[in-house]
């Protein structure tokens, strides 16, 4: 089968596709016929070397975190009623001390166990699932974090991307006033056509003193941090005495870092990516509720860029570059 295999680290053209031999079946697993792999920034991450100390994957490797399609085949001792069915589901191996290795997507066909299946419910697009799979749930555990209500501003940083483009719906569907913080002016009309009332450019200088601005000098009630780094930091300075500041992204190079100290000084409760990864996984059927929310259309996910696996290495130096609004999806 073709697959984008990564034989050493490095920039994005150590991403090859070839013909790779055909994951085998294991008891407990399902075959998928892939029609979209998810492309996330932690692949960049790990394509380059970077986080080896924290998902320590040995090249010659497959990278992936998941897929939608159809389930072709079933293994031994599992439920043979899969077959057919249209499914999203993580890939990747088991990762010593929890969580998983980031591998097995960008590929025809991807072997995973049928107790991680999802299926797509009818009138959601297949693509649309995988673009929810990661995001939904965190989106929806950002949502819990920051108590959305009528009445509070929120601003979303990095409102362009997977989460933040989910959060600024959610947060317009709670009844909050939304202010979206993105890169360029493609990324802020995404952001309105989303939901957004107002929108600031956070390239440009002063950006914060808008912020201020528009909420008439008394700052905002929770930001939503997935831009980190000092974006982040500078996000944090627009949040109001008895605030949130919810710390979730990295996608300038690092979190933003916001001593304890300073944020009790502010009176402001803040809030990390452990935070929000607890609110996912305490939070059973968190999928099913973002797909259930895409097929009434209250949660639109938006796929920035769609590309086959063989151009793999465009879409990480898409990603790298901050080009792409939404999310990004690789098809064989």
């Amino acid at each position: 089968m073709r697959a984008v295999r990564v034989d050493r680290f490095g920039g994005p053209e150590v991403l090859v596709a070839r013909e790779v031999p055909d994951p085998g079946l294991r008891p407990g697993t399902v075959e998928i016929e892939v029609e979209a792999a998810n492309v996330m920034y932690l692949e960049v991450l790990v394509r380059s070397g970077r986080e080896r100390d924290h998902f320590p994957v040995t090249p010659p490797y497959v990278p992936g975190t998941g897929v939608a399609g159809t389930v072709t085949r079933t293994g031994p001792g599992t439920d043979p009623t899969w077959t057919g069915a249209r499914v999203v589901a993580d890939t990747g191996e088991p990762a010593q001390g929890g969580g998983r290795l980031p591998v097995g997507g960008y590929a025809e066909r991807a072997v995973v166990p049928a107790a991680d299946l999802v299926r797509v419910p009818e009138g959601v697009e297949p693509r649309h699932a995988l673009a929810l799979l990661h995001d939904g749930p965190t989106a929806l555990a950002l949502a819990r974090t920051a108590g959305h209500r009528p009445g509070l501003t929120v601003l979303v940083a990095a409102a362009a991307g997977g989460a933040g483009s989910l959060s600024v719906q959610l947060a317009r569907r709670a009844g909050a006033r939304v202010i979206a913080a993105a890169r360029g002016g493609a990324k802020l009309d995404l952001a309105r056509r989303l939901g957004a009332h107002e929108t600031v450019d956070y390239s440009l200088p002063g950006w914060t003193d808008r912020v201020m601005e528009l909420t008439g000098g008394a700052g905002v009630d929770t930001v939503l941090d997935g831009a980190g780094s000092s974006l982040g930091e500078a996000a944090f300075t627009t949040v109001a005495a008895g605030g949130r500041f919810v710390n979730y992204g990295s996608a300038g190079g690092r979190f933003a870092e916001i001593e304890p100290a300073r944020a009790r000084e502010h009176g402001v409760r803040a809030f990390g990516l452990l935070d929000v990864k607890a609110g996912v996984e305490g939070a059973a059927g968190a999928l099913d509720e973002a797909l259930e929310l895409a097929r009434s259309g209250e949660l639109v996910p938006h796929i920035g860029l769609t590309l086959p696996l063989e151009r793999a290495a465009q879409a990480h130096r898409a990603l790298e570059e901050r080009r792409v609004a939404g999310k990004v999806l690789l098809t064989p």
